[in-house]
């Protein structure tokens, strides 16, 4: 519980910090044989602020309860 407690809050704050995730993905546009085209594209799956800070609340309240056990 501790570790999945350290993980949340770790995942909360980058989660506040950089407002999402993103990534870039690689498409091939053209296979003509010998010639080939590929595209780079950028996307981004955004986490809300309100993600971010339920999920240090949540870290925090499990570091608590498995720390009273």
């Amino acid at each position: 519980m501790r570790i999945f407690g350290i993980v949340l809050i770790v995942v909360g704050l980058l989660a506040l910090a950089f407002g999402g995730i993103s990534w870039t993905k690689r498409e091939k546009v053209v296979d003509l044989g010998p010639i080939q085209a590929e595209t780079q594209k950028r996307e981004t799956l955004p986490l809300p602020p309100i993600f971010g800070g339920v999920a240090v609340v949540a870290g925090i309240a499990l570091i608590v309860v498995s720390g009273k056990r």
